[in-house]
């Protein structure tokens, strides 16, 4: 089956920060281990530009909606293309494939009979660009999330029956009990659910940037029926001259933080269901970033900038670093200093220095060639089922799961050297067989663990696979003692080199 895999699109009313890196790169890391497999990938992320957020800061800044989503944007493609995401196409809710795309599927779900004109009134949040009610809200009238005074609004609009989809959606969770993970999220969206569904705003009627709706111009199609049907549209314009629909969909995973749950896991299915379309296979929630116990948001102040970490410790000190200090599913707290511990004690030393010295032990000892011998039949036994687990932790979305099955073998390799001093062998001529036998095992669980751990880390595997002088990544052949000895070595540069203070601060 084909793979396809998306994150949220991002709102372009602000510069990004780290939680949009860490929606990306989990889905990148995704991505990359199923064409591993031998899959077909198709991997989607773009900007969500529509909606009066983006609205309300153009007019503050003195400029148009189109010129901000315009610069800002780019913004977003960058911080993409820095994270060495492999995304297939970079969508934007202004492309004008996507503004056809998004009316003709409305108007489906119009004349399936699920929309009719009403008035709504209630505490509206500019910020979520989201409809809360009275028990969502915080100190009185304050959003959840950014914490900021709400004002009542009414009018009126065009509505989605969304509460004509109470059963089916019921139905939908009991026959799929996996199609939302983690299980407490599932729980969430059902508990939701079962409160009872009351319809939804498919119009705003106040606003002019957005999709017009096709059967009344005088209203603009909301932003998140606007920004949901992306996953959709894509395909059909992603490849000039293709469409990819009947290919890829329904998307394999959809990767979205838990703020916007309620969007992708309720309303979403109901509009796909509505308009006829098949749902997707999985919803995969993350948790938040957080720091000082809140999520990390432009709008509180309270953000690391990804481009800054980047400049300073490499691209894939982040990637590891975000996957690794929060288990994925989870909110988690980061701070520099995690970040800084992290890069020395486990990239620096357990990874890094692991290849600087196996490789500089074959230089010195074996002339740089690594040596045709048998593995250690004990990391043979320990290494078998490294694989199959790191397939399992990944079929149900567990990336951070998957990282840890990788480095516990890096760990073992670790113990390996201590435990067998090769540079103590290398002293005693009796013991050269022995000595080839533990050069060749660890330069083969380099190799072996630089495949599996290539999604997370794809510069610094790649570079160590090239220096090992064995550049296949597919997962078939990762497997311990599968390649043999005789490649000659080349040269590997420090993979996690020191980072001075001065410098970091």
């Amino acid at each position: 089956m084909p793979y396809y895999v998306t994150t949220p699109i991002y709102y372009v009313n602000a510069e990004p920060h780290l939680g949009h890196a860490y929606t990306t790169i989990a889905a990148d890391v995704l991505a990359r281990h199923m064409r591993q497999r031998g899959e077909e990938v198709f991997f989607l992320t773009g900007t969500d530009e529509h909606g009066e957020p983006v609205a309300q800061v153009a007019e503050r800044l003195g400029t148009t909606p189109r010129e901000l989503a315009d610069k800002n944007y780019v913004r977003f493609r960058d911080l993409v293309e820095r994270v060495n995401a492999t995304n297939d196409f970079f969508i934007r809710t202004t492309d004008e494939q996507h503004e056809t795309g998004v009316q003709r599927v409305v108007q489906r779900i119009h004349d399936n009979g699920y929309v009719y004109a009403g008035t709504y009134e209630g505490w509206y949040c500019p910020k979520c660009a989201d409809f809360k009610t009275d028990a969502d809200l915080v100190d009185g009238n304050r959003c959840p999330i950014h914490l900021i005074e709400l004002e009542r609004e009414k009018e009126d609009n065009w509505f989605f029956r969304l509460s004509a989809f109470q059963e089916p959606l019921e139905r939908l969770y009991a026959e799929r009990p996996h199609w939302v993970l983690p299980r407490n999220r599932y729980n969430e969206a059902l508990s939701f659910i079962k409160q009872g569904l009351n319809d939804v705003s498919l119009s705003r009627a106040r606003l002019s940037w957005g999709v017009p709706v096709p059967w009344d111009e005088s209203q603009v199609i909301y932003v998140w029926i606007d920004a949901l049907l992306n996953y959709y549209t894509a395909l059909s314009y992603a490849r000039p001259g293709e469409d990819l629909t009947a290919r890829f969909w329904p998307p394999s995973v959809h990767l979205i933080g838990k703020d916007i749950l309620k969007f992708h896991a309720v309303i979403w299915p109901a509009m796909l269901m509505a308009a006829g379309i098949e749902v997707p296979e999985r919803l995969y929630i993350h948790g938040y970033l957080l720091m000082d116990e809140h999520k990390m948001s432009k709008s509180l102040g309270n953000v690391i900038d990804p481009f800054e970490v980047m400049d300073l410790y490499g691209t894939d000190a982040l990637r590891y670093y975000l996957l690794r200090e929060v288990s994925f599913g989870q909110d988690g707290n980061v701070s520099t200093a995690g970040f800084e511990t992290r890069y020395t004690t486990e990239l620096a030393n357990e990874y890094g220095n692991l290849a600087s010295r196996t490789l500089a032990m074959i230089g010195r000892y074996r002339d740089g060639v690594v040596p045709t011998a048998r593995p250690e039949p004990a990391l043979v036994a320990e290494f078998e089922d490294v694989p199959a687990r790191l397939r399992e932790r990944f079929d149900v979305v567990d990336v951070s799961g998957a990282l840890e099955v990788v480095w516990q073998a890096v760990r073992r390799l670790n113990r390996y050297v201590q435990d067998e001093q090769p540079w103590q062998l290398a002293k005693d001529e009796s013991q050269g067989e022995r000595l080839d036998q533990v050069l060749y095992s660890l330069a083969e669980g380099l190799r072996f663990v630089s495949v599996l751990v290539h999604p997370f880390l794809p510069e610094s595997a790649s570079k160590l696979l090239a220096a090992l002088g064995r550049e296949d990544l597919a997962l078939d052949g990762a497997r311990f003692g599968a390649a043999p000895g005789g490649a000659e070595l080349g040269e590997l540069p420090p993979l996690f080199p020191r980072v001075e203070r001065d410098r970091a601060a």
